[in-house]
């Protein structure tokens, strides 16, 4: 086991109350309000899906001081720190400018790298290291441009070049090369926002063809993972990652189709943006999340701070350091409540958080803060704490924090209902209808007027549709109706 090394506290320990009280704790600017307990060992950990490695609660971010770094910052520092302090799920991207070179700096010292003389392979098994691509091809694609993504890799890469050039920022040389035993935890294909990127990421999904002009990414990824070559785009057959999964920060009907088409289950984990406005846009927690959860896939959450937007920063993305949010929490909302909330959210493993930065004086250090409020148990709050959340998180900037969701979209009727009949009956099918600002509760399938069937929601995991067959009674032709009934008892509906 790696060693812990947590900060003493030299103040007086802070009495932790409910947490329904702690909606009303007030914080001082600087960071906190009063001083914090140290963090518990071991730290709490959950498991991570169908993975099935235990992920502690809190996981460290990729971006924030890592990739934009303020003056007196040693991004270097903060990830032996998490690291120290026992976090084991670190993410990273090909999009974060030095991020991995950081984090492959912070490896070396930590002997996390092969065939360096202070490697500790079992230490490296101990840890969840995740990059990500923008790519979303492996080859072809050029003529697309709306779609195939971009990196900051040298112009005409595809997603394996992303997957090699991580390997070698973090573990290698940084100039292609690295050690025979290095290896990503896992992959995510990054910020999913549009149908069309679903198409392209999946062309040769199914039945691979390594003389196809393009060949979407995630075939590409497979292979090494798989240590197969059925896109001709392995020639070596390595193994170079253990897990593939997917991020999106926007339209969660586009998230919901991805893992429905992903007819093997070669995604196991999702990265999504959740945090306590999420209810006053096109909302996660009742529609991708569920779907992932009923898939057993690992579930990351981010923007628990809205990219900071929930505090300083203007909603909007970062890209440079002054966008770097070096002090979380205010009076009116305290920023422990922000980070259960986002970890209490069903279906949640770990929430990543970027540290702006980090200091011995627990009081000042972000990292240690985040890590203490992120021991908490699935189901740390009731509904009407998480509802006295959302009242607060709701007057950040009028609710206009998550400026990367897209806007909110009601209970929609059942999706693509249609009726088949014959002289036996009819065949009724539908797809998932879109949650509001409640969870879905039921189906119901009306006759001529009359309630047939209710029919308890479920998640649709795959692309086979709902259905409910009636028997033919009688000579008339009948009408039917398919309603949804979300957990608020309002409806929405749909004539076949």
């Amino acid at each position: 086991m790696k060693p812990q090394n947590y900060p003493q506290n030299s103040r007086r320990q802070f009495l932790q109350k409910s947490a329904l009280l702690a909606v009303g704790t007030a914080l001082a600017p600087s960071l906190f309000a009063s001083g914090i307990p140290v963090n518990p060992a071991p730290l709490m950990k959950r498991t991570f899906g169908r993975t099935g490695f235990k992920v502690t609660t809190l996981g460290l971010g990729g971006q924030s001081s890592l990739q934009w770094t303020p003056e007196n910052i040693d991004p270097i520092a903060i990830i032996e720190k998490a690291y120290n302090l026992g976090v084991n799920y670190f993410d990273t991207s090909n999009v974060y400018g030095p991020s991995q070179v950081n984090y492959g700096k912070a490896f070396s010292r930590l002997g996390l790298v092969p065939g360096t003389p202070n490697y500790d392979s079992s230490r490296r098994k101990e840890i969840f290291l995740t990059s990500k691509t923008m790519l979303r091809f492996g080859k072809g694609g050029d003529d697309r441009p709306k779609v195939k993504g971009n990196s900051n890799g040298p112009a005409g890469s595809k997603a394996l070049d992303d997957v090699r050039r991580s390997l070698s920022q973090i573990f290698g040389d940084g100039s292609g090369n690295y050690p025979k035993d290095a290896y990503l935890d896992m992959v995510l294909i990054h910020n999913l926002n549009k149908m069309e990127e679903v198409d392209a990421l999946y062309e040769g999904y199914e039945k691979p063809d390594p003389n196809a002009p393009s060949i979407g990414a995630l075939a590409a990824l497979r292979d090494v993972r798989d240590g197969t070559n059925q896109t001709g785009l392995n020639p070596k057959k390595e193994k170079l990652i253990r897990h593939v999964g997917f991020s999106g920060h926007n339209d969660t009907a586009v998230m919901m189709e991805m893992i429905q088409r992903d007819s093997e289950d070669l995604l196991d984990a999702m990265l999504v943006a959740i945090n306590a406005n999420d209810k006053l846009y096109f909302n996660m927690q009742y529609n991708v999340i569920p779907v992932a959860a009923a898939k057993n896939m690992g579930i990351i959450a981010m923007k628990v701070f809205a990219d900071g937007a929930m505090y300083s920063k203007k909603a909007e993305w970062s890209n440079k350091v002054s966008h770097v949010v070096l002090e979380v929490g205010s009076s009116e909302l305290p920023a422990n409540n922000l980070i259960k909330y986002s970890l209490s959210t069903p279906g949640i493993h770990t929430a990543i958080i970027g540290i702006g930065k980090i200091s011995d004086d627990p009081l000042q250090c972000q990292l240690s803060y985040n890590l203490k409020y992120a021991q908490v148990k699935p189901n740390a709050l009731r509904e009407v704490e998480r509802n006295k959340i959302e009242l607060l998180a709701e007057k950040a900037k009028e609710g206009k924090t998550n400026y990367f969701q897209k806007t909110f979209q009601d209970l929609t009727p059942p999706r693509e209902a249609k009726v088949f009949r014959s002289d036996k009956g009819a065949l009724l099918s539908w797809h998932t209808a879109y949650a509001g600002d409640a969870a879905i509760d039921r189906y119901e399938v009306w006759q001529d007027g009359k309630l047939l069937q209710e029919i308890p929601f479920k998640p649709q995991t795959t692309k086979e549709p709902y259905s409910f067959e009636v028997k033919r009674t009688n000579g008339a032709r009948s009408s039917f109706l398919i309603k949804v009934v979300d957990k608020k008892n309002r409806e929405a509906e749909v004539k076949v």
